[in-house]
């Protein structure tokens, strides 16, 4: 495996503000994801290519300075890996799930309290 983490979530209480700050800071366009995943907006990516890209997703519940962003690693099939979280101290957020045509994530937490994810296609 080349690149180990293929995408990152920011999460943020106002959608609309925080894609102002990135699209200025970066001088970039983010794009809206499909409603029915939430609010999110997506930066610019070439999935062909080794370059990582993420999206800010709005969460009501965010708390300023806390554990608002979450790397998602590659993987062949999140449930491997969901299988060795207990055992090596973490837990087990959100079983794997479906996300459309994007294949599957799942949401764990490591021993220090990080919320991580995991991407699969299958």
């Amino acid at each position: 495996m080349t690149n180990p983490v293929g995408w990152f979530d920011i999460y943020v209480s106002d959608i609309d503000r925080a894609k102002k700050f990135y699209q200025t800071v970066f001088n970039t366009q983010l794009t809206d994801l499909p409603a029915e995943w939430g609010k999110q907006s997506a930066f610019p990516a070439d999935f062909e290519g080794l370059n990582i890209s993420g999206a800010l997703v709005e969460k009501a519940d965010r708390v300023a300075g806390g554990n608002n962003t979450v790397v998602y690693f590659v993987s062949g099939d999140c449930v491997t890996e969901e299988a060795r979280v207990e055992q090596a101290g973490g837990k087990v957020l959100r079983p794997k799930m479906s996300i459309g045509e994007f294949g599957f994530v799942s949401i764990l937490q490591d021993t220090e309290g990080n919320t991580i994810g995991l991407h699969s296609r299958q």
